[in-house]
């Protein structure tokens, strides 16, 4: 990945010697790409069993479908990593990385979408399509500006951003859950709910919706100011 953080490189050193067994074993990037997608496939099924329960209090599923999403993003890095240490690296292989990603991200969404919409957490849910559309259009801002020849990875909300958040953010709602159970804070005399054990989980996705989208529109203003800068 172009402008790898401080993190992402801490990681990184963390992950190499499990990367270099697997090249030993004769893993492939494209393999690992194909298992991330399968993860993510996995946490949506938990979301959407946990949908499927009658207590929408209980957030067991939630949890494990958070962690599941941060195991499949360790696999989201190493699959490049993996491409570049060992001289794997393809334009058949980017290509896919690129479309097997959206996939993910897709997937995702859609579990996470069914969960909130089958429990009745109609504003949440609207909030996630809103980040699943902010995530596309990030990912797409940037595949139509490089293929104008213009670097465009910038911004605050990247996937490994977003993978990250949306997925710490499940894992630690399932966490909370599992210590101190179900919760519920009212306005005092009434029985509108202002925070919720969901709302661990609900709010960071909130802060994805409206960050992607910000990053978005950073990267549609940086691509018009980079035209005009070559044609001027």
């Amino acid at each position: 990945m172009a402008g790898e953080s401080k993190a992402q490189l801490i990681i990184y050193n963390i992950l190499n010697p499990f990367i270099m067994l697997m090249h030993k074993m004769g893993v492939t990037p494209n393999m690992i790409t194909s298992f991330g997608l399968m993860l993510n496939v996995v946490a949506a099924i938990f979301f959407i069993v946990g949908a499927e329960q009658p207590d929408r209090t209980d957030m067991f599923y939630v949890g494990w479908g958070g962690f599941t999403i941060l195991i499949a993003g360790l696999f989201d890095m190493m699959d490049g990593r993996l491409a570049r240490v060992a001289n794997l690296s393809s334009k058949f292989g980017a290509f896919y990385d690129s479309v097997i990603d959206r996939y993910s991200e897709l997937v995702m969404f859609l579990g996470i979408c069914y969960y909130l919409i089958s429990h009745d957490y109609f504003l949440s849910s609207l909030f996630a399509f809103v980040a699943l559309i902010g995530s596309m259009m990030v990912s797409y801002n940037r595949s139509r500006a490089e293929s104008l020849g213009i670097d465009c990875s910038i911004g605050l909300m990247q996937r490994p951003a977003r993978v990250v958040t949306i997925g710490a953010a499940a894992m630690f709602c399932g966490i909370a859950y599992f210590f101190f159970g179900a919760y519920t804070f009212r306005i005092p005399g009434t029985d509108l709910p202002i925070f919720e054990t969901v709302s661990i989980f609900t709010l960071p996705v909130v802060f994805v919706a409206v960050m992607s989208n910000i990053t978005a529109i950073q990267r549609l203003i940086h691509v018009r100011k980079e035209l005009n800068k070559n044609n001027s």
